[in-house]
């Protein structure tokens, strides 16, 4: 299976099933961090208006910090226009499909993960947007604990979870108002049959 496909295994494994979550509407779900769009050559009034900005934008750095030893050089504008129409804008997309993965990364080791977004499919024509996304309950522990179970477990299904409970703990303390309580989220986030592994 591609790897930007994994998590469909999650559909068929110790955890319960995501939920699909539909949007229907005016443009308003990122794919992932930002609305659906594309990458297009300048036009000469793009890398124009570029231009301008990006000289005003360092001229208003070296006046902010003029106390600074670190001053921008400012190019000329033609020198500046020539740069931008080097560059790639990102344009709002009209019409198209976008498709977002699973989107976590680690951070201390190669097994402590981090969950960033949930997969994502998006339409969208014009200003109206069709998304689905993949939402299981307590995403952020969800998906960091399928990840865990999905690339650094072996054996039977049981086995794996045993292994995940191990060796990637969900026990937290949490407080509300003033009373403090244990949650373990493997016990939100299984199949009844495997919470008592």
């Amino acid at each position: 299976m591609r790897n930007d496909l994994q998590f469909l295994k999650a559909f068929n494994s110790p955890f319960k099933r995501p939920k699909l979550q539909w949007y229907i509407g005016k443009l308003a779900v990122g794919t992932p961090y930002f609305f659906p769009r594309r990458w297009v050559k300048p036009t000469h009034k793009m890398a124009m208006e570029a231009a301008i900005k990006e000289i005003a934008r360092l001229e208003g750095w070296n006046k902010s910090n003029a106390d600074s030893k670190f001053q921008h050089t400012i190019p000329s504008f033609d020198k500046m226009y020539e740069t931008m129409l080097t560059r790639s804008f990102a344009v709002p997309k009209k019409i198209g499909f976008d498709f977002v993965s699973l989107g976590y990364k680690t951070k201390w080791s190669n097994t402590d993960y981090r969950f960033e977004w949930s997969p994502s499919f998006s339409f969208v024509f014009f200003k109206w947007q069709i998304a689905l996304t993949i939402v299981p309950i307590e995403s952020s522990h969800y998906w960091e604990a399928w990840l865990f179970y999905n690339y650094n477990t072996k054996g039977t299904k049981r086995e794996r979870i045993e292994q995940c409970k191990k060796e990637f703990p969900l026990n937290c303390t949490i407080w509300e108002k003033d009373t403090k309580r244990s949650v373990n989220y493997y016990d939100t986030i299984l199949k009844d049959k495997y919470k008592t592994i």
